[in-house]
């Protein structure tokens, strides 16, 4: 039987994909085995009528080692 556990995380990106990826490289700095993220909302910077940068709030899982 595995044990998974959920971190709640907040990252930032030039893409919604840049901030995904930077949310699992931090996590996976003290976390080892993430199996999944899951984003709960998008928000994006604008300045000058731009979006200059994405924020994702996301869940990640991991199995927890014995």
């Amino acid at each position: 039987m595995s044990i998974v556990k959920v971190i709640e995380v907040v990252c930032e990106g030039k893409t919604i994909e840049d901030a995904m990826n930077a949310g699992v490289r931090e996590a996976s700095k003290t976390i080892r085995n993430i199996k999944e993220i899951d984003v709960k909302h998008v928000h994006a910077r604008v300045e000058h009528d731009k979006i200059t940068s994405y924020r994702v709030n996301a869940k990640i899982s991991f199995v927890v080692e014995h």
